[in-house]
């Protein structure tokens, strides 16, 4: 009897289907980074202008995807001092926003890429041009301030590509001088109307004199006469 009860027993256990692994949990930037180590500056800053949770929600509600540049804690520790506490926190936001292309790459997709990339910081013209270019197997990037490598591949998986750079990619609008002001209009037309009323002052004055030399020329005429009556 006891053998058969334990007969009975891993037959059951045999026929029970084994545990499947345990499904992935979400995607997250910040971990896939912290678990990578030296890039505590850019998780701070992913963190304080809230772009980190943007880039969540985006890949975990949506099958967008998404290219992230890494600079290093080194690469931040390389700009020149006060840099980064001169910018304001829109221009944090635009940073962090300028080291993120709004599609997937792999680093055989940049050999065919269209330069300049648009990132989420803005388009791919004008305030924030990003040029990625590939080398042999080297991939180089440009900003208008920064020239920039790609150092290493830390995550993809065909949706997300995180790549280290060993630079910040600093956009060319933060450096940029604004545009010189409109010149102010010129006052030669208002000299002009000042001088062509003076022209018509003269004018009027000119005619009145002549006016009162016909009057006094009628006069005498009319004396003239008189006299020449009585001689």
């Amino acid at each position: 009897m006891p053998l058969l009860l334990l007969f009975f027993i891993g037959l059951t256990s045999a026929q029970s289907p084994a545990a499947g692994p345990a499904p992935p949990g979400p995607t997250n930037l910040t971990a896939i980074l912290e678990k990578a180590g030296q890039f505590t500056t850019f998780i701070r800053l992913l963190q304080n202008t809230k772009v980190g949770d943007q880039i969540n929600t985006q890949l975990n509600n949506s099958n967008q995807g998404l290219t992230v540049f890494a600079p290093t804690d080194n690469s931040f520790s390389s700009l020149k001092p006060g840099t980064l506490n001169s910018f304001t926190d829109q221009q944090k936001v635009e940073l962090i926003q300028f080291h993120v292309i709004p599609s997937f790459f792999s680093p055989s997709q940049f050999q065919t890429a269209s330069n300049p990339l648009r990132t989420q910081a803005g388009g791919s013209e004008g305030s924030f041009p990003l040029n990625v270019t590939a080398s042999g197997n080297q991939l180089n990037i440009t900003t208008g301030v920064t020239n920039a490598t790609v150092e290493n591949t830390i995550y993809t998986d065909n949706q997300l590509a995180v790549y280290q750079v060993d630079q910040v990619l600093l956009p060319l609008s933060f450096f940029s001088s604004p545009a010189a002001p409109a010149p102010a209009p010129s006052r030669a037309k208002k000299g002009a109307r000042l001088t062509d009323s003076s022209d018509d002052g003269n004018t009027a004055d000119s005619s009145s004199a002549i006016g009162r030399s016909r009057e006094v020329f009628s006069v005498v005429a009319c004396i003239g006469l008189i006299l020449a009556a009585f001689v």
